[in-house]
């Protein structure tokens, strides 16, 4: 029950009411067979978040994928097909992979009930954590990122992730929000919960910490802090698509799995 209301709340019938953030916006097409998730170039994550192509031949599922990745292409976007592992067709990952898309590691998609999360904050001496509202906050968020993610840098780049959240933070505050460890005043870790405009589930992203101050509870800090906005808010789950990494730290605190996720990139050439 709970993974069909993350999939319909959260996917198939996701309602972006930003009307300041007219970078982005949710699309679907005329027989909902796909909702993609579409940026301005450069200004954001573009991707399809939702698929129903189970009842679907293989020469009409392929047509699918070619028009979505026609439709990002002619906008000079890199996309991405979210893909869960219980979306269907089952041989989705092969035809994405045929059509030109290339897998990233898969992510493990966790859910906890927020009543059952801890809300209480502990952080090493010397650490506090900050709300960032401003471009100098991002900046130091970005530095945090480069450091605990160098592999993503590229990509954060390309689709104009900062940008995005700089919009978000400035127009629609009130559906994210940005946090930063600092120790003295390094960033030494961030994460980030974007808010539900309707429905029960609120999702954490981000994250990382810095090499050198691993393995010192700012995780579990970061996830406690944003269990309490989350709270605050009145949502019932949180969820994460989380990395072998952080898996066995958040079943710890009480998320269970739902599914997996893995991200199918398709990336616009690169000038020459």
């Amino acid at each position: 029950m709970v993974l069909q209301a993350f999939d319909e709340q959260t996917r198939r019938d996701l309602v972006w009411q930003a009307p300041g953030v007219e970078i982005q916006r949710v699309e679907r097409d005329g027989v909902l067979r796909v909702v993609r998730f579409v940026s301005e170039p450069g200004q954001g994550w573009s991707a399809v978040i939702w698929s129903d192509l189970g009842d679907l031949d293989g020469a009409e599922v392929d047509a699918v994928i070619r028009e979505q990745a026609e439709f990002f292409a002619g906008r000079g976007a890199t996309m991405e097909w979210k893909l869960y592992s219980h979306d269907r067709p089952s041989d989705l990952p092969e035809r994405l992979a045929r059509a030109g898309f290339t897998a990233d590691p898969p992510e493990t998609l966790v859910v906890a009930p927020v009543a059952d999360l801890a809300r209480e904050v502990a952080l090493p001496a010397g650490v506090t954590l900050v709300r960032v509202t401003d471009d100098a906050g991002l900046a130091q968020v970005r530095s945090v990122v480069e450091q605990a993610f160098p592999e993503d840098v590229d990509d954060l780049a390309t689709n104009g992730f900062y940008d995005a959240l700089s919009v978000q933070l400035r127009e629609t505050p009130e559906l994210l929000a940005v946090v930063l460890a600092l120790a003295g005043e390094e960033p030494v870790s961030e994460g980030r919960i974007d808010f539900p405009p309707s429905g029960e589930f609120a999702g954490l992203w981000g994250g990382g910490t810095v090499p050198g101050w691993r393995g010192r509870g700012i995780y579990r800090a970061l996830v406690a802090y944003r269990a309490a906005l989350a709270a605050e808010r009145g949502c019932r789950y949180l969820t994460v698509d989380a990395s072998p990494d952080s898996r066995p730290i958040l079943e710890r605190l009480g998320f269970t799995v739902l599914s997996t996720t893995t991200p199918y990139l398709r990336r616009v050439p690169a000038e020459r």
